[in-house]
């Protein structure tokens, strides 16, 4: 009876140690790359974005840390997702309300920006591979990237009124891509 109960102490030990280890582990991740929600609430649009900002550090991020012409989970940590409570028109598509996984595919002149239906836990695999499953996109829009001339240290989503609806924004390092959304 002694040794079972010593077992049950240690393994219920064991279980609080690796818990606090975990939760340390994920508050130093997310101290580097901090969670962030972007919202677009006007007229019939209801948008929000949760993703996780990471910062150039003195990296080379575009074509490098991030290569080019292969999928990025768009963020850092968690899959980044994208949220509507109504049907929107991308570059003539159809994306349904719902909530859905964003992933793109950057180049160095134009990207590829995804809307993907599959809520992945994580961006990227045990590999460092992107999650994404390509046959769960909804939606795929090509868009051309800007150049910046000042450094954006941490990476930035924004949606921004155009008028005829909105844009979003992705801003980091040198790079700025819109998306029109209507």
């Amino acid at each position: 009876m002694k040794v079972l109960k010593w077992v049950v102490i240690s393994l219920v030990s064991l279980a609080i140690l690796l818990f606090g280890a975990f939760k340390y582990l994920q508050h130093n991740t997310k101290k580097m790359s901090p969670e962030a929600t972007v919202s677009y609430v006007q007229g019939d649009y209801d948008v929000s974005i949760f993703y996780n900002r990471p910062s150039v550090r003195g990296r080379a991020i575009f074509g490098n840390l991030i290569p080019y012409g292969e999928v990025w989970r768009t963020g850092a940590n968690e899959a980044t997702t994208f949220t509507t409570q109504s049907e929107l028109e991308i570059q003539g598509q159809t994306l349904p309300a719902g909530k859905y996984s964003l992933w793109t595919i950057p180049g160095a002149e134009e990207w590829e920006i995804l809307f993907n239906s599959k809520e992945y836990p994580w961006g990227v695999n045990f590999k460092s591979e992107a999650s994404r499953e390509s046959e769960f996109d909804v939606v795929a829009a090509k868009v051309y990237s800007e150049r910046v001339s000042t450094v954006i240290e941490q990476f930035t989503i924004s949606l921004v009124n155009t008028g005829e609806g909105f844009e979003m924004q992705l801003a980091w390092e040198n790079q700025l891509v819109r998306l029109p959304i209507k």
